[in-house]
This record gives C-alpha cells, sequence and structure tokens, in this order.
C-alpha cells in the first residue's frame, strides 16, 4: 500500500507498507518488492509534477536499476520513499535516485535508476525535451 504526495516538483514522497504479500522467506520485504516500488514512486512523481500533455505524449522505460540494500522492514512496518532527480538528463536517459527510509529515519534501500523516453506516437526513443525535463529539475 502506497500513500504521500508532492513537496517540491524536483522531490516526491510516498509511505509504503509491508503487507504479507510483500514478505519473502527470510520474513522481510522480498527484493523484487524493492523494485516495484522504486517503480511506483517514479510513475507517481511523473503523474503527478509533468503536464497532462506530457503524459499523453511520452511513456517511460527503465534501462537500468542500480540498489543499495541496507536493511528491511517485515510486515506491517512502512518506510517513507523519497525520489529526485540529481541532474538533467543525458540524451534520452533521466536518471532518478530513491531513498527509502524506516520509522527511525535511517536509509535502509537507495536506488539509482535510469529512465529513457519514449515517443508514443512513433514508439520511438527520443532525447529528452527540455520542456518535458524542467519541472523535475532542481
Amino acid at each position: 500500500m502506497a500513500t504521500g504526495g508532492a513537496g517540491l516538483s524536483n522531490r516526491h514522497t510516498l509511505t509504503f507498507t509491508a503487507g504479507p504479500e510483500h514478505i519473502d522467506e527470510l520474513g522481510h520485504v522480498n527484493n523484487a518488492v524493492w523494485v516495484n516500488w522504486i517503480q511506483d514512486i517514479a510513475t507517481a512523481h511523473w503523474a503527478a509534477v509533468a503536464s497532462a500533455e506530457h503524459q499523453q505524449a511520452y511513456v517511460w522505460v527503465v534501462t537500468r536499476h542500480e540498489i543499495d540494500y541496507r536493511g528491511n522492514i517485515a510486515e506491517g512496518q512502512s518506510v517513507t520513499a523519497e525520489t529526485f532527480i540529481p541532474e538533467p538528463p543525458s540524451g534520452a536517459r533521466f536518471d532518478r535516485c530513491v531513498v527509502f527510509r524506516n520509522a527511525a529515519g535511517k536509509a535502509i534501500v537507495s536506488a539509482r535508476t535510469t529512465w529513457a523516453i519514449i515517443e508514443r506516437a512513433s514508439g520511438r526513443i527520443l532525447r529528452v525535451p527540455q520542456e518535458v525535463a524542467a519541472p523535475f529539475l532542481p
């Protein structure tokens, strides 16, 4: 379950609570779930900040995930996730950082993901338009 919203446009936060379906045989959130939550917060940030015109014209695909696991949570526990764009895009690529903090505020999972933009009409990857990137930059 996720709850949250936008602060500054270049940062977005959500809270995720581990349900029984998120837990693996070790009793904590499965690695694949963290990847889903990374995608969920990225998608929520895009939906909250991008114009309706841009949301209709473009779609994003992940090209790389780099994730560091320094802790975990068990069923019923929550993490606060914050995502932000660390720098302007490079060609078609746009990097995004996500940090998950436990109830004590400790960063337990952090990720840097690379996304590429696709023009829906043509289905082709393109250079990230400046006007698409601008609302997400610091």
